[in-house]
Order: C-alpha cells, then sequence, then structure tokens
C-alpha cells in the first residue's frame, strides 16, 4: 500500500483525508475493466449504504468498442469515484455521475480519460446536489496523445447549492497535443430558481416536495440511457429526499 496522499497531490486537493485515513489501509486495488474491441458495455454504480465509500478503477476501451458508466455518490461521510480511462481507436466513453449530499459529507468524481488513438469519444455529465456544509468535487482531465487526431471530448459540469455552507468545487481539464480535436467543457454553479418553486408551490406543493421536484428534474435525466435504471433512480430519489 502507498502513503496516504496528502492535499498536494491534485486528485485529492478537496479529499476528506482524516475519512480516506481510516479506510486506507484496507483499500484494495483499483479494479481493472477491459473492454474488448467492438463490445458494448452498460455499468451501473450505485452506493452500498457505508458511511465512507471509495470506488476506483483502471479501464480500457479497445478499438471501436463502448463503455458507458452511471455512478451515484451518495456517502454521508467520505465518497469518492476514482476513474483512470485509456480509448483506443474508435472507441467510446460515456460517464454520467452524480453527487447528492448533506451534513458534512464531502464527496468526489476524479477522471482521467485518456485519448491514445484517433478518432474516439468521450462525454462525461456531472451533477451535484449539495446542502448542509456538505463538499462536492469534479476534477476532470482529459488528455489527448499527439496521434490522438479526431479526438471528440465533452465535459458538462452543474452543481447546485442549496444552502450557503455547501461548496462545490468543479475543475475540468484539458491536456491536448493533437491539433484536429473537438474538445469542450463548461461548469456552472447555482440555485434553485425561486420563481420555479413559486409556481410550484402555487400548484398546491408543499415547499419540500417542490425543492425535490426541482431537484429531480436536474439530475434524473443523468439516467435516461441506462438500460436498466430503476434501481438508481429510487437511490437517486432516497438521496434527494435526505437533502431536501
Amino acid at each position: 500500500m502507498t502513503a496516504l496522499p496528502t492535499r498536494r497531490d491534485e486528485a485529492f486537493r478537496y479529499a476528506d483525508i482524516d475519512a480516506l485515513a481510516s479506510v486506507w489501509r484496507d483499500l484494495s486495488p483499483p479494479e481493472t475493466l477491459q473492454i474488448a474491441a467492438q463490445q458494448k458495455l452498460q455499468q451501473i454504480w450505485l452506493p452500498n449504504g457505508e458511511n465512507i465509500e471509495v470506488r476506483r478503477a483502471q479501464i480500457t476501451i479497445r478499438a471501436g468498442a463502448e463503455y458507458s458508466l452511471f455512478a451515484l455518490n451518495t456517502a454521508q461521510e467520505y465518497g469518492r469515484v476514482e476513474l483512470d480511462v485509456t480509448l483506443h481507436e474508435g472507441a467510446a466513453f460515456n460517464l454520467n455521475a452524480a453527487n447528492i449530499g448533506t451534513g458534512t459529507a464531502t464527496l468526489e468524481i476524479v477522471t482521467t480519460v485518456r485519448h491514445q488513438e484517433p478518432a474516439a469519444t468521450s462525454r462525461q455529465v456531472i451533477r451535484s446536489v449539495l446542502n448542509g456544509n456538505a463538499v462536492g468535487s469534479y476534477l476532470g482531465k482529459v488528455a489527448v496523445a499527439r496521434n490522438a487526431q479526431q479526438t471528440d471530448g465533452e465535459q458538462s459540469v452543474k452543481a447546485m447549492l442549496l444552502d450557503r455552507g455547501a461548496t462545490a468545487n468543479c475543475k475540468p481539464e484539458l491536456e491536448i497535443y493533437a491539433d484536429d480535436v473537438k474538445c469542450a467543457h463548461g461548469a456552472t454553479v447555482g440555485e434553485l430558481d425561486p420563481m420555479q418553486l413559486f409556481y410550484a408551490e402555487s400548484r398546491g406543493m408543499d415547499p419540500a416536495s417542490a425543492r425535490a421536484l426541482l431537484l429531480e428534474g436536474f439530475v434524473m435525466g443523468l439516467w435516461d440511457s441506462a438500460d436498466d435504471s430503476d434501481a438508481i433512480c429510487e437511490a437517486a430519489r432516497a438521496a434527494l429526499r435526505r437533502v431536501v
């Protein structure tokens, strides 16, 4: 086991190091996933209910393959989803993930996506809903190698803060060595629209139900393309009810 990281390590800049220390010795190495050429695979990562949850994976997507991951991060103390993805020619990677937390939770999604060969695509869509003194972070690096022409990479990061004590950190990053690429990223942090809340309440909804409804609209679209989304939809709704 390597030494416990510190916040000087960019990938752990916003981490709860004390919480991480309590599980560091028992952490398994990152799981390894190999997506064979031309294969198409979806996975759904659900929270396991533990106060501290760390899930890490090293993923290789071979030529022409497609891998889609749907992840929900709701640990009550510290949750971390950490991915290192390598894309070969014509491969596709899709990540749809959410941080939903309240209290003093620290929730992180940390990704490195490596476009190693031409004509690969990556799409990362991250949503955070945070209340109390919760901290939600996304650190995502897209690295495009010199021969990875016709790369198409996109990062969309949005956070909704429900309390002034909550914090959202968004750090999308591009490292591009090829010259024929299409890469974009965007990050926004906001609050619920008071006019939309007023409209919902004027239709007879109580304030908590109105907030929950608007937040479902903000988050639930992440799971639209999942083949079997019932479990993650139910878990996300339960997490949103706790937050509001």
